[in-house]
């Protein structure tokens, strides 16, 4: 089990440093409904990290058995989930704002004042679930967890450390701010200007980064 989770680290901390999901959070904490729209929001993050992980170790169990020195299918697999983070991150690098350019955020943030518990969840959700780098993360996972072959509770004790540590950066200021509200409220306001700024260069970078360890992971499966 501590190989597995050795494995699905660098992935969880990929999920973790995502800009968008931590301004949206961010944004919800400084909206009037701060406790009802933060709340949903982190558990519907919490709930697609689970349901995405869970899908892809489920369907990585269907593969066809190698042999324990090869794993050609499985190498192929990360070659190509590394290959895609490559791309995403050349697709966020052409996307990072000119040294005179205002960052564009998508524009369902600017509604966010207006959002109920049901909505900051299905956000959450989709944001964790259905976003493509968090998939490829999720599909990595998968992929490791399913090579591993671990027993049930194995699997579910790893699931859970990959759920805490992928959702530790949306959940630290939402309980940080329902615990010392006052206090935290300036600095939250900073942070979400610097992750607005460096959003395209935070992702470019970490999408590289993951992309060319799986490559390696995989080329290894050979």
């Amino acid at each position: 089990m501590g190989e597995a989770i050795g494995d699905v680290l660098p992935l969880a901390l990929g999920v973790a440093i995502s800009p968008i999901p931590v301004i949206a959070a961010i944004l919800m904490l400084l909206s009037p409904k701060a406790k009802v729209t933060s709340t949903g929001f982190l558990l519907g993050w919490v709930v697609g990290i689970v349901v995405a992980v869970t899908a892809f170790t489920l369907l990585s169990s269907l593969l066809p058995e190698e042999d324990s020195g090869s794993q050609p299918i499985a190498g192929t697999i990360q070659l190509v989930l590394g290959a895609l983070m490559v791309v995403l991150a050349a697709g966020q690098w052409r996307k990072r704002p000119g040294a005179d350019e205002e960052p564009t955020m998508p524009g369902w943030m600017q509604a966010i004042d207006k959002l109920g518990f049901p909505a900051a969840v299905g956000i959450g959700f989709l944001l964790s679930a259905l976003n493509p780098k968090n998939l490829l993360l999720g599909a990595g996972a998968g992929l490791d967890l399913g090579a591993a072959a671990l027993g049930t509770g194995s699997t579910i004790v790893v699931i859970a450390i990959f759920t805490v540590i992928a959702a530790s950066t949306v959940a630290v200021p939402v309980i940080g701010y329902l615990l010392a509200a006052d206090k935290l409220r300036g600095a939250l306001g900073s942070l979400r200007d610097w992750l607005q700024r460096e959003n395209a260069v935070i992702m470019a970078v970490l999408l590289v980064v993951i992309g060319v360890s799986l490559v390696g992971k995989g080329l290894g499966q050979f």
